[in-house]
């Protein structure tokens, strides 16, 4: 069981989550702004790139956005010019990706509002559900029912059921999705008396969040120091979330802040280290680049007694564990290659590949094994949200590893 941290470190506000084997996950935010990533703007279009059928647009505060053309091909116009898409232009987008390294935000006009057990999507029908949720003959069922409702809107309407709603009432389910499309109507009903630029949906801070989109009877904690924290947690958990209000408490020792009692600054020290020692004495080499992240793993100080090939393969098996931790703690993503030491045999191979799925599977951020390439090099990709913490954590000029 894990419990979830919310104080603040250095002037952001830091979300960590501690298990048994220490801090698992960080999420640094500044404190007097949080991340972009799901709030909804009215933003005008500064130009139209043919070659990439792409726009750029402004939402404000000198921050532009990038808004793909073949992803988006209807828009919501506050005010349009006379045919396809201009400068100009002012649409209602949604950040759908934080600004990472020298990329801009990444921006959509298919607008999705989260819960804890669905969510609602406009502009992309259908139903969808969460890749963890198995059980055919519950989609089977679910589906028909949320299918029911959705053909009677008005507007054109998605539900994608998350891992959470796998396990819920049905009406629990419908009125999530009730609350949802509410808050969709009052956007959409205030959007056209709303000046440029303006912010017409704020997600929920990170340490927020991070609660909803825990799995269901994973926490059995919630600790904040601030008062100001403490205060909007309480609301979110009395309103959304009842039965998890009386996990929260309020930290008050401050001879032992909790930074210090969950140790986060250790924590984030070895999170932006390069190298990560493991029990049997390997090691991993960490490197973020421009492109991609390389991870190369190591024997070390390995001296086991048993023979090569189980050596090799007792390393290589920690190594895929301690890799799948490393990058939802340091939230790495986008493409990841991994040099594990090489190994002669075929099933070998296939053993290490088959545990990697495994402990991949369990991040609730979209994480693939792809393959392995003729160089015995992994493959895995990892869907790109938020910041990488390195760049959560340090400013602008040191944002290298």
């Amino acid at each position: 069981m894990d419990k979830l941290i919310v104080t603040q470190w250095r002037g952001k506000v830091c979300t960590a989550v501690s298990s048994k084997s220490g801090i698992t996950q960080i999420m640094m935010e500044p404190e007097d702004s949080s991340s972009l990533l799901n709030n909804i703007y009215i933003g005008k279009v500064q130009k139209v790139v043919g070659n990439i059928n792409a726009a750029f647009v402004d939402i404000g505060d000198g921050r532009t956005g990038y808004y793909s053309l073949d992803e988006n091909k209807e828009h919501i116009f506050v005010s349009q010019s006379t045919g396809k898409l201009k400068a100009g232009d002012e649409i209602v987008v949604q950040v759908s990706r934080d600004a990472v390294k020298t990329k801009a935000p990444v921006l959509t006009g298919k607008l999705a509002f989260t819960g804890r057990y669905c969510v609602l999507t406009v502009g992309k029908t259908g139903v969808g559900f969460s890749a963890k949720i198995g059980d055919n003959g519950y989609k089977a069922r679910i589906k028909a029912v949320l299918k029911e409702v959705l053909s009677g809107e008005e507007e054109s309407f998605g539900v994608i059921v998350r891992t959470n709603g796998a396990g819920v009432a049905d009406e629990v389910l419908l009125k999530e999705y009730e609350h949802l499309k509410g808050l969709y109507c009052k956007l959409a009903a205030e959007a056209s008396c709303r000046t440029c630029y303006s912010c017409i949906y704020r997600a929920v801070p990170g340490y927020i969040s991070a609660i909803r989109d825990s799995y269901s009877g994973t926490l059995d904690g919630i600790i904040t120091d601030i008062p100001e924290y403490h205060r909007e947690l309480k609301a979110y958990l009395e309103q959304y979330q009842a039965e998890d209000a009386g996990k929260l408490s309020f930290y008050e020792d401050k001879l032992l802040p909790l930074t210090k009692l969950y140790s986060i600054d250790t924590a984030v020290e070895r999170a932006l280290g390069k190298h990560v020692w493991l029990k049997s004495g390997g090691y991993l080499v960490i490197e973020p680049t421009e492109a991609m992240v390389v991870i190369d793993v190591n024997t070390g100080k390995y001296a086991g007694k048993k023979n090569m090939r189980e050596t090799i393969c007792r390393i290589n098996m920690e190594a895929a564990e301690e890799i799948g931790r490393q990058l939802r703690l340091r939230n790495l993503s986008g493409i990841i290659l991994i040099d594990f030491i090489d190994m002669e045999q075929e099933e070998d191979r296939e053993m290490l590949m088959r545990h990697l799925g495994e402990v991949v599977s369990k991040d609730p951020v979209k994480t693939t094994v792809v393959d392995m390439t003729r160089l015995n090099l992994v493959e895995v990709t990892r869907k790109k949200v938020r910041k990488p913490l390195y760049e959560q954590v340090l400013p602008p000029s040191d944002k290298t590893q």
